[in-house]
């Protein structure tokens, strides 16, 4: 009996201190993923760095690169940004006017962040999509970013329950069996996961780097693809440190429409 004790009391105090891990996310919101001819020009897009699901802020210094790409034109529009509050943490949002019919890439490159738990840098370069005035070609552009998930599906006008597919990039290169965190942008916190679990959905990508995800809500719904880097930069002690490279891109899914 006293051996059986012993096992639970071990037993309960390994399961005190094993979380299921929390990942972070950089954040980039555009009002919306599709300006149509009725709608105003201007587009707001809000940066921030959180847990999405569970609604915790942290703060994001001013970041390196702001910027949205359209066709061959990349345009830099960090000096627009202005400082904001996200789940009650420095955040930032710029207004950018559409001018034209086109596939909007806006992006974000942030000053690394040192996570002291962990020690290593986490730099999520963070990206998302916005179609305008009914232009649809070169939806999967890439910006060219260290580290970017180029979208296999049309990332806009997609629907919950639809297949996403993307391939993750590091360094330009596809990456096979790459890690691939999924969460949902949870407003207000209105939607309680089953159990911690389901804050953070994981998958990982196949031999070509290519992974797949149905949404089973509609909304805004965040990947991140993580890799690293070893040696990478130094921590506040000097030393190389290594650095969590995300790839994350944000995208917005519909409700099917109400039968009439």
């Amino acid at each position: 009996m006293r051996r059986l004790i012993v096992g639970v009391l071990c037993l309960t105090g390994i399961l005190g201190w094993v979380n299921v891990s929390k990942a972070h996310f950089g954040l980039i919101l555009p009002e919306r993923s599709m300006v149509m001819q009725s709608d105003k020009p201007e587009l707001e897009v809000t940066l921030a760095f959180c847990h999405p699901f569970e609604q915790n802020g942290m703060d994001l210094a001013r970041p390196k690169k702001f910027g949205v790409m359209s066709g061959k034109t990349n345009t830099e529009l960090t000096n627009s940004l202005q400082e904001t509050q996200v789940l009650g943490k420095k955040a930032w949002k710029g207004v950018y006017t559409i001018k034209r019919p086109g596939i909007y890439t806006f992006y974000f490159d942030p000053q690394p962040y040192w996570e002291p738990a962990e020690e290593k840098f986490i730099i999520h370069q963070t990206k998302t999509y916005v179609a305008a005035w009914g232009y649809e070609e070169d939806w999967d552009q890439e910006v060219g970013l260290k580290a970017e998930i180029i979208p296999l599906t049309r990332p806009f006008a997609v629907y919950a329950g639809n297949v996403f597919r993307g391939i993750v990039k590091f360094k330009g290169s596809p990456v096979p069996d790459t890690d691939v965190e999924v969460e949902y942008w949870n407003p207000g916190g209105k939607v309680e996961a089953p159990n911690e679990y389901f804050v953070t959905l994981k998958l990982k990508t196949d031999k070509n780097g290519i992974f797949a995800f149905a949404p089973p809500k509609a909304g805004w719904w965040g990947f991140s693809a993580i890799n690293e880097e070893k040696d990478a930069l130094r921590g506040p002690d000097g030393k190389k440190k290594k650095a969590e490279y995300g790839a994350v891109m944000w995208v917005q899914f519909s409700e099917w429409p109400a039968v009439k």
